[in-house]
């Protein structure tokens, strides 16, 4: 176990969650398919969310990708993910990324959550920026980012194709260790 919470705990991606997860993503599948097609395509059926879950624990077991799920403690219920990927170890950067099932948001979890692993990827990883990137109308993701600290830093243009659309204008926050 990571961190646990009053309602949750968070714990380091295990072959014990392929069903979880495959439950959240189907669950959420049209929120989700927007801003995580990938993760939600190959978390469809249990059979792919096994191959996915072996794949996530491969990585993180590499250090290439960090993912963390967010299990609700009452019924262990996988409730979100959160991601700490995109690692670039010469420039001790990496992004965030995080989703929460429907019926959990807006009780201030994923705060919490992204709180505790900006502070484990800047502490223990070393890293020393950390970055959110998420599109100007998902409020709650943004509320997420300044309530963790994260600072707006500029837009990126075109920067994210979801399925069956245009490219995406993304904002981009930022989090920078502090200087010793």
């Amino acid at each position: 176990m990571f961190a646990t919470f009053t309602n949750y705990t968070i714990e380091p991606i295990s072959e014990k969650y392929a069903w979880r997860i495959c439950d959240l993503m189907v669950a959420n599948s049209e929120r989700l398919k927007r801003y995580f097609p990938k993760t939600l395509e190959q978390n469809l059926n249990p059979e792919l969310s096994k191959i996915f879950v072996a794949d996530k624990v491969r990585q993180f077991d590499r250090r290439e990708e960090f993912l963390f799920v967010l299990k609700e403690k009452e019924n262990r219920t996988v409730i979100g993910l959160v991601y700490i990927k995109e690692l670039d170890w010469n420039a001790k950067q990496a992004e965030l990324a995080y989703c929460i099932g429907y019926q959990y948001e807006g009780k201030g979890w994923m705060t919490e959550a992204v709180k505790a692993l900006s502070s484990f990827a800047l502490h223990d990883l070393g890293l020393k920026t950390l970055q959110i990137i998420v599109h100007r109308s998902n409020l709650g993701s943004i509320r997420v980012a300044k309530k963790c600290g994260y600072l707006w830093k500029r837009t990126l243009e075109k920067e994210h194709t979801p399925p069956g659309e245009g490219p995406l204008d993304m904002e981009l926050y930022e989090l920078e260790a502090p200087s010793p």
